[in-house]
């Protein structure tokens, strides 16, 4: 649920280079035969590894070159979507869950079964939630690329001197017992908050929904459940946290569109932050503090994190389908995807293929063991629902009124619930 690739990072703070844009179509191929297949991407960070993948591709592929295209978060959307329908789009671009179910049902993705049986992939040799965060009527839409784990990044300076040796295993529940809180209320201290508990779907609410029981919706494509008893506790408790155990800053300082969340993190003024390990990359150069990587607190029903995948996706009206679709079955080769988790880019989508990202992160400091054993362990894909994209804005200006305490969560709860059902 993202208002802006800021927030989809969770303060990535970035503004992306913008690229020459154009698809295929409009400059396909050069002289001799040779293909030129535009390539789609909003994260200028990953664009710099991705000129060795494709080097690599090209070294296989000599008639084929890949031209990349990097739009700034809110610009690819806008831009792709208007190409989607006007029949004229990048030949392979980036996808997320929450745009997937609005473009497969529109018929513009290429089935990608075919391409990956004949590659010798094999679908369940990737993360199972990521593969089926990409289907739809029983097709693979979207090659999985990589992992988006959610875990609580913490200032070790800050632990150090509260004389706290972080557990490795933090709990929490609805009453405000377990390790966890007991926890951020030694990090809170005189402006120094213990935790920043604000409204970003991906790394907070939704978590704590999952690891008290409850879930967001019955069944993907189903229907939004948020005013479920078990959902409803899991929200009191984002609440509770600023409100009644005070260790966390209100929605008056974090609530997005304009709130510094990720920045007092930045700034050390909050000690612990669920964050995606994509914020890492955006995070290293801000701080000034070692950072430390724990594994989310597991709640009454365990430990279940939110993992947000992208895919490689394919324009199925691609002037240049039997080339796309080398460039598609290359991206997602144990080859590749190494390259880019490597290079810490990425956790890949590929089973058993992080061992790269862990050692890359390791050289700057940060273990980050915790997100790969979150992804092996319980997760939980965002909502996959038609319609998402408009309705994830207004559920999030309904989720601001939890971190004010105005409105009674019950409430807001059903609110949330109206906006998801609502056809």
């Amino acid at each position: 649920m993202s208002l802006s690739r800021r927030t989809f990072l969770i303060g990535a703070g970035s503004v992306l280079a913008l690229a020459g844009c154009g698809s295929s179509n409009d400059k396909a191929s050069g002289s001799g035969g040779k293909v030129e297949l535009v390539y789609r991407l909003w994260d200028e960070q990953q664009e710099v590894g991705y000129k060795t993948v494709f080097a690599e591709f090209t070294k296989e592929n000599p008639d084929i070159t890949v031209r990349m295209e990097v739009l700034p978060w809110d610009q690819y959307w806008t831009k792709l979507t208007t190409e989607l329908a006007s029949g004229k789009a990048p030949d392979v671009f980036w996808l997320t869950v929450d745009y997937f179910p609005d473009f497969a049902s529109k018929g513009v993705l290429a089935p990608l079964d075919d391409l990956i049986s004949k590659a010798g992939l094999k679908l369940d040799s990737y993360h199972p939630n990521v593969v089926q965060s990409y289907k739809f009527e029983d097709k693979q839409l979207g090659m999985p690329k990589d992992l988006g784990i959610v875990g609580l990044l913490y200032n070790k300076t800050l632990v150090q001197k509260a004389g706290i040796t972080m557990p490795s295993e933090l709990t929490w529940a609805p009453d405000g017992s377990g390790s966890f809180l007991e926890v951020a209320r030694k990090l809170t201290v005189g402006k120094q908050w213990g935790f920043c508990s604000w409204n970003h779907s991906q790394t907070q609410w939704l978590n704590w929904i999952a690891s008290n029981g409850g879930h967001a919706m019955d069944k993907p494509y189903g229907t939004f459940d948020f005013a479920g008893d078990k959902s409803v506790e899991a929200l009191q408790f984002a609440r509770d946290l600023v409100f009644k155990w005070k260790v966390s800053p209100d929605g008056t300082r974090t609530n997005p569109p304009t709130g510094q969340a990720t920045e007092m993190f930045y700034r050390g003024e909050v000690a612990m932050f669920p964050a995606n390990n994509a914020l890492l990359p955006f995070a290293l150069p801000e701080v000034k503090f070692p950072i430390g990587v724990v594994s989310m607190p597991a709640g009454p029903a365990g430990r279940t994190v939110v993992i947000n995948g992208l895919a490689e996706a394919m324009f199925a009206k691609t002037k240049h389908p039997d080339e796309a679709g080398k460039l598609v079955q290359f991206l997602g080769s144990e080859k590749a995807q190494r390259l880019m988790g490597d290079a810490g880019y990425i956790i890949p989508a590929l089973n058993d293929a992080g061992a790269g990202y862990q050692a890359f992160w390791k050289k700057k400091g940060i273990d980050v063991q915790p997100f790969i054993d979150s992804a092996a362990g319980s997760t939980v894909n965002l909502p996959i629902a038609e319609g998402w994209t408009a309705k994830s804005p207004e559920i999030n200006k309904a989720v601001n009124d939890l971190y004010l305490n105005k409105v009674p969560v019950a409430d807001i709860a059903k609110s949330m619930d109206k906006i998801g059902n609502d056809n």
